[in-house]
């Protein structure tokens, strides 16, 4: 396949992922320019030395937006971590010792943190991240709409159930993108766009 078919699969498969999920909130790209106006610019430094770092990051952080949002939304509930009332998405069949990228998340919210304090969502982070990977790699951008609301509940159960699985069979992997709101089309460009950005290593 050639880059110019790489990057419309990533644009086709990113993009509606990410306009098919529901969200009550009122969203809006310029939503942190008053409260935390060098977010996206800190943002995109982080993710870019990340890749330059590892280039087949790029492919993890784009994966590890797309595991959120098929759960619950994109709600950053895929990195909360185990506690007495939470049952983590990392141990999902299909997150466990496969979704990689959480450090990154990590760094990237203690940077953005030391500058505004509990302004920038970990929901943003993460959509904002798979945008700049995209860049990274040379693949298309698109405008991330911000002022999503971090989960406090996790959805193990939920993950378990709707996230594709390495062995489900075709008929069942387009009822779960169904159910979602995409199409057949849509499943095989998220596939080939994670396929192709980790050869891109």
């Amino acid at each position: 396949m050639g880059f110019r078919s790489w990057r419309s699969c990533i644009f086709i498969a990113v993009f509606l992922i990410l306009s098919s999920t529901l969200c009550e909130a009122k969203l809006s790209p310029t939503f942190y320019d008053q409260t935390c106006p060098r977010a996206l610019s800190t943002i995109r430094k982080a993710v870019r030395r990340a890749v330059s770092h590892e280039r087949r990051m790029a492919a993890s952080l784009i994966r590890l937006h797309f595991h959120d949002c098929f759960v619950q939304g994109c709600d950053a509930s895929i990195l909360l971590d185990n506690s007495s009332t939470i049952q983590s998405e990392k141990n999902a069949p299909n997150n466990l010792n496969s979704v990689r990228g959480y450090e990154v998340i990590d760094n990237i919210k203690s940077k953005v943190e030391s500058m505004c304090p509990g302004v920038v969502s970990c929901a943003d982070i993460v959509a904002v991240a798979a945008r700049d990977s995209s860049v990274a790699v040379s693949g298309p951008t698109w405008i991330v709409k911000l002022g999503r609301r971090d989960s406090t509940t996790s959805g193990l159960s939920q993950a378990a159930a709707n996230l594709p699985g390495f062995s489900d069979c075709l008929d069942k992997l387009i009822t779960l993108f169904r159910s979602k709101g995409l199409n057949a089309r849509d499943m095989v460009a998220l596939s080939v766009l994670i396929q192709l950005a980790k050869q891109d290593a």
